[in-house]
């Protein structure tokens, strides 16, 4: 299938290791020309040269480096077409016990930098005419997990506001989706999991296994393709069959 992604730009977060760093090859890999934003320069560099890419080293958190994000992006390509929204996670915890500084350090990780990107590259991806805005989530938008509070309580707020954004955005051709992923083997995962599922925790994936993030990045390739052009505000889980909701 043509993707349509050959000469495009996109700009991808989180993208020195795990899925951002599967994503950001897969768009290569079509051709997409790719800044690779993340925080761990010597890694973030190795992996730009590795595919391809654009390395631009920064923290989701400093709006300072968000701003030189864009701007670097569209010096070297001219524009931008699709942005991927992905980072990491805020510590794992119970409900129980939780503080309100807790909350908004979670806030100021997984809402506000999407929300300062999206500002930022907005004018590009609306004179793009195929505009593409991913955000890589979890599947506790759509089922709470066990010892993740503060990802059951922002995530899913966050996806609130992407769909709202896909609807303002509709008109102007630009679709923002979301993906959930569930099991991934990434560092995330050994974080949250580092004794594994186990056998009744794998046995809960309909499919009996963890994902690989080069699973997701098929999905992100394939919404920010010229073959999702009537997909927006969807939440696509990519969870092996892991969540039970109808919807």
């Amino acid at each position: 299938m043509d993707t349509g992604l050959h000469g495009r730009v996109a700009v991808v977060c989180g993208a020195s290791s795990g899925i951002g760093l599967a994503i950001s090859g897969a768009l290569a890999a079509e051709g997409a020309n790719v800044a690779m934003f993340a925080r761990r320069d010597e890694q973030l560099e190795h992996e730009a040269r590795r595919i391809g890419g654009l390395a631009v080293p920064g923290d989701l958190t400093d709006a300072s480096d968000l701003e030189a994000l864009v701007r670097r992006t569209v010096d070297a390509y001219g524009g931008i077409d699709v942005l991927v929204l992905n980072g990491g996670g805020p510590p794992p915890g119970p409900a129980v016990g939780l503080t309100a500084e807790a909350v908004e350090a979670a806030v100021g990780l997984l809402l506000v930098p999407h929300v300062r990107l999206v500002e930022l590259c907005l004018e590009h991806l609306r004179s793009s005419g195929r505009g593409r805005i991913l955000a890589v989530e979890s599947s506790s938008v759509r089922e709470p997990l066990p010892n993740l509070a503060l990802s059951n309580a922002i995530r899913p707020g966050v996806v609130g506001w992407l769909k709202t954004l896909a609807r303002e955005l509709g008109p102007d051709g630009v679709t923002v989706n979301v993906i959930a992923p569930g099991r991934i083997d990434t560092a995330r995962f050994r974080e949250v999991y580092p004794d594994g599922l186990g056998a009744a925790g794998l046995a809960a994936i309909a499919l009996g296994r963890i994902g690989t993030p080069e699973e997701i990045a098929s999905v992100a390739c394939f919404l920010a393709s010229d073959a999702a052009t009537y997909v927006t505000g969807a939440v696509v889980p990519v969870d092996g069959g892991l969540t039970r909701g109808l919807v």
